[in-house]
């Protein structure tokens, strides 16, 4: 007999992480430029070490801003707030390089290709860059989400309350969570390991850190009949946490992909999210593909979905769009291509227009991931009932 049992992991950090610094610093930014310039063109990175914060790129806009001060209260926010920390908002070194974007690129984005020729007022944008950008989308969790990325990043988020809230006085913002899924067949049957580093002061034993996390952390956001006897709780593995965040490690915008997507259930096409503005496709059109795949599943089209949409510099329209429903579609691949094609509209004018892009949503994005959260305009499943069509023009 086959089988059936698997094991999938997935991962996600907390805001106070070195790399998810850096997301946040660029897309607060992001944010302060197009709350006065909406069609800025933004591309900025950041980089953290001990005691310092470095913010570099390409930023073209009629914006004043004060990059400096925004650096400090973002740090502030996430709660690096005292040196013993490791790092303090108010003491820390703030380095800025930023230049415009490049013409050559303006050129095509401006005005595309098709506009020049034969488009409409939609074909104005070209796509920001070349590239390919995958969605994804199934029926395991309420938020049509992978279970483990799902529970991962609840996870990450509570560890970061009962710190900001003072339930547990001891806990540093830096930690880190992985948690483990084991299937029967393609359905998630239990939590089969949590691993969970939570940065703590120098005060505090193993154990009860390990007794908090299980109790106010977990406990709290992990449904119970997901845990069992066999469940293992891996928690500060070394033992020590004491030295986190940027002391501990060096931090960098869009090192974390797979945190900010989908837990490494499906492709990822590479590129980044955090501090691009909406005309760059790397991040526009990954949140059109989410989108769509959400709606494929809450129409019942498939039980799960993975969409890959590919763009050409200065072009609108995309060069390829590629469906797998991994044998679960209601109807083939190819039909549901068609479909998608047919109803929605994959320009980046057309994806900036349709989720309103071009205003300061995104720092809310940076930490914990940008899918499987219905504040955001691309989780909607407004066209569920649209695409439910095409499943009863099968029959």
């Amino acid at each position: 007999m086959t089988n059936k049992r698997r094991f999938f992991t997935s991962e996600s950090v907390t805001e106070g992480h070195p790399d998810k610094m850096c997301d946040q610093i660029s897309d607060a930014i992001l944010d302060a430029i197009l709350a006065q310039d909406p069609d800025a063109r933004v591309a900025c990175e950041t980089v953290v070490c001990t005691g310092t914060v470095f913010v570099m790129g390409q930023i073209t806009t009629t914006a004043i801003v004060d990059y400096a001060s925004i650096v400090r209260d973002t740090v502030r926010e996430i709660g690096y707030t005292r040196a013993k920390y490791g790092f303090d908002a108010d003491s820390c070194g703030v380095i800025i390089s930023l230049d415009k974007q490049s013409p050559d690129i303006a050129l095509g984005v401006d005005k595309s290709g098709e506009y020049r020729t034969e488009g409409d007022v939609l074909d104005i944008y070209g796509a920001g860059d070349q590239g390919m950008m995958f969605g994804y989308a199934c029926d395991e969790t309420s938020e049509y989400m992978p279970m483990a990325i799902t529970l991962a990043q609840k996870i990450s988020k509570r560890l970061a309350e009962v710190r900001k809230q003072g339930i547990l006085g001891y806990l540093r913002p830096d930690g880190k969570c992985q948690v483990t899924v084991e299937y029967d067949g393609d359905k998630p049957a239990r939590v089969d390991a949590i691993v969970l580093s939570a940065q703590h002061s120098p005060d505090v034993d193993s154990q009860t850190i390990a007794r908090d996390m299980i109790r106010f952390v977990i406990r709290d956001v992990v449904p119970l009949e997901l845990l069992d006897e066999k469940t293992k709780y891996y928690i500060n593995p070394t033992g020590r946490f004491e030295i986190g965040g940027p002391a501990a490690d060096s931090g960098l915008t869009g090192r974390k992909l797979i945190v900010d997507t989908y837990g490494g259930y499906c492709a990822h096409g590479g590129g980044a999210f955090s501090g691009k503005d909406p005309t760059k496709v790397d991040r526009s059109a990954a949140y059109m593909a989410r989108y769509i795949c959400k709606n494929v599943v809450a129409a019942g089209l498939a039980k799960r979905i993975q969409i890959q949409v590919s763009y050409a510099i200065g072009r609108s329209k995309p060069v390829s769009v590629d469906v797998n429903t991994f044998g679960t579609g209601v109807i083939s691949d190819g039909a549901l291509s068609d479909a998608i094609t047919k109803e929605f509209d994959l320009r980046p004018r057309a994806i900036i227009n349709k989720f309103d892009l071009q205003r300061p949503i995104y720092k809310a994005t940076a930490s914990y991931g940008h899918f499987g959260r219905e504040q955001f305009p691309w989780e909607q499943t407004d066209m569920a009932e649209q695409l439910k069509k095409y499943a009863a023009a099968e029959k």
